[in-house]
């Protein structure tokens, strides 16, 4: 796209909902670049509350120490920032492994079902959000951080893509599992994020859908190009 073009697209907020291992966080980088818009990745920052609780001894086996955890947050916070190449960092610490092994993945869905946890990112999104220009990806950007979102996408895919990309993808990063239990982790983290109480995954009425199953990132990218040039009438050959 060229910078011109890049130019004139309005200042919105772009949001992506979606199941897990839908290449959601991917996307959405490639969009930013493309755009010239910041990503924010919200999972990101489930991650590093979750990982933070683990760390802090406030969550044992399945059990949820929530009285502590809400405590430590209203107490001390927790300064989640992204360096270089969108890592993820507490403090200065950088996180990005540890917040992608299937421990943290195996956790993160009870804990950012909390309610107290969701609030807690949602002000810390906003706060970046207000800034317009941006894209974010997570599982309810669209229905209730941004719920005025200029565009929302909700991406989907088929149980067994899914599960081999997340396999192949802890296979790169040299942390093993086998597909069984890569499999596994999916489905609870699909009724989870889908049965909390608290802003649900689900999509959005207003949002476009993009099964990928059978796509490579080439071709969503050029589709969610033709419909935001589509949507804010922009002309540039694709």
């Amino acid at each position: 796209m060229t910078k011109e073009t890049m130019n004139t697209i309005p200042d919105i907020i772009i949001a992506i909902d979606g199941y897990s291992a839908t290449g959601k966080s991917t996307l959405a980088k490639l969009i930013a670049a493309e755009f010239g818009f910041t990503y924010l990745d919200s999972g990101a920052m489930y991650r590093a509350v979750t990982l933070h609780a683990m760390e802090s001894g406030f969550v044992k086996g399945e059990a949820i120490d929530a009285d502590a955890l809400l405590a430590d947050l209203t107490k001390n916070g927790l300064d989640i920032n992204f360096g270089e190449g969108n890592r993820a960092f507490i403090g200065s610490r950088c996180i990005e492994k540890e917040i992608r092994s299937m421990e943290v993945s195996s956790h993160v869905s009870p804990v950012a079902a909390l309610a107290f946890v969701r609030a807690f990112v949602d002000e810390k999104l906003h706060e970046w959000g207000r800034r317009g220009r941006v894209v974010m990806d997570g599982r309810d950007i669209g229905t209730a951080v941004f719920p005025d979102a200029q565009l929302k996408l909700f991406v989907t895919a088929s149980d067994q893509v899914r599960a081999q990309r997340r396999y192949d993808e802890l296979i790169e990063k040299g942390q093993p599992s086998s597909m069984e239990d890569v499999m596994k982790n999916l489905k609870e983290r699909d009724y989870i994020d889908s049965h909390r109480e608290t802003n649900p995954l689900r999509q959005a009425k207003d949002a476009f859908v993009l099964d990928n199953s059978d796509m490579n990132l080439h071709e969503e990218l050029v589709w969610v190009k033709g419909l935001v040039m589509g949507r804010f009438q922009l002309f540039e050959a694709i």
